[in-house]
């Protein structure tokens, strides 16, 4: 039975639902049912038994290990809130806010070994393979976000060092949901490898988009704050590319904007960076960029060799996800 995307995702909520982590003590472990039951897209586990029905009628099949890599990319969440100090997570005060930092961290830690516990409930006869690529793609997610860290204080980041971070610490988490599903259907070496780059190409695309729509999305669409990296100060492609292309006082005053010792209030910060990207051309810049990703992920997909009918439901996903304004 091939299911649709909405139904797969019927399947992973129940799933989710009825899960225990553990029970005692309650202080390690309530954090984690809090996290998980914050919602979210579920896109990563989504896109595994997507992956999967290329190839195998029934995703239920694998729903556990989808689910391992929505525990791991929920572990990352909950530690990237410590080491931001962000005081909210999909609209709800974060693990560390509601408890304190010890108690987020050790959860965190429980999330990641429970990941493990998901990944290998079928015991799969490459299952030391998939462990392998498992945490390879996991030490790239923090490589990406010591990365980030590391752009806080530079002033020279790179167009190409930022899409390197980026591919890091969010695309190659979606190329590993999109190879898992392909691994555990037993699948070629070269149609894994296409989905695996499927995914980090749309990855990266995506959050190319997600720089954009901070800046120019509709405010009443938008889940959160527009221009909020401006405000923060966040060096994303827009603020690279602009500081490239700026010229004379123009230049002089991004960099103003965007220094720590601006006096500016920030809604004007906004309206100012806001106007300097519209008169170097950084929207169309950016989205001529993203729009290259996402044409090689296609690309990629259009390789996979399975049948036409089942790659439409995978695309038909992916193009819904490219189309969204929030």
């Amino acid at each position: 039975m091939i299911r649709n995307p909405q139904s797969l995702k019927n399947l992973i909520d129940s799933k989710l639902e009825e899960q225990s982590y553990g029970d005692s003590p309650v202080e390690l472990y309530e954090p984690i049912r809090y996290i998980m039951d914050l919602g979210g897209k579920r896109l990563r586990p989504l896109l595994t038994l997507l992956s999967y029905q290329l190839y195998e009628e029934d995703a239920a099949e694998v729903l556990e290990e989808a689910l391992s890599i929505e525990l791991f990319h929920n572990f990352t969440l909950v530690h990237d809130d410590i080491m931001d100090n962000a005081p909210l997570r999909r609209g709800q005060q974060t693990v560390h806010e509601k408890w304190n930092d010890n108690v987020a961290i050790l959860s965190g830690d429980v999330m990641l070994v429970r990941a493990y516990d998901f990944l290998l409930h079928n015991r799969p006869d490459n299952a030391v393979e998939i462990v392998k690529r498992f945490n390879q793609t996991a030490a790239e997610v923090c490589e990406g976000q010591q990365f980030d860290m590391n752009f806080e204080t530079r002033k020279d980041v790179t167009e190409e060092e930022y899409l390197e971070m980026i591919r890091l610490k969010t695309a190659v988490l979606l190329g590993l949901a999109l190879e898992l599903g392909a691994m555990l259907a037993n699948a070629g070496e070269e149609d894994i490898d296409h989905l695996r780059k499927m995914g980090e190409c749309a990855g990266l695309g995506f959050q190319l988009k997600d720089d954009l729509l901070d800046v120019f999305a509709d405010d009443e669409k938008f889940g959160k704050q527009v221009g909020g990296d401006i405000i923060a100060r966040k060096k994303t492609f827009l603020t690279i590319r602009a500081l490239q292309l700026a010229k004379g006082k123009d230049k002089k005053e991004l960099e103003s904007l965007y220094s720590e010792d601006s006096k500016i209030n920030p809604e004007e910060r906004v309206k100012r960076v806001t106007e300097l990207y519209q008169k170097y051309g950084i929207r169309e810049l950016t989205e001529e960029k993203m729009n290259d990703y996402f044409d090689q992920a296609f690309f990629h997909l259009k390789k996979v060799n399975t049948p036409l009918n089942r790659k439409a439901i995978l695309r038909g996903f992916t193009e819904a996800l490219i189309d969204r304004e929030s």
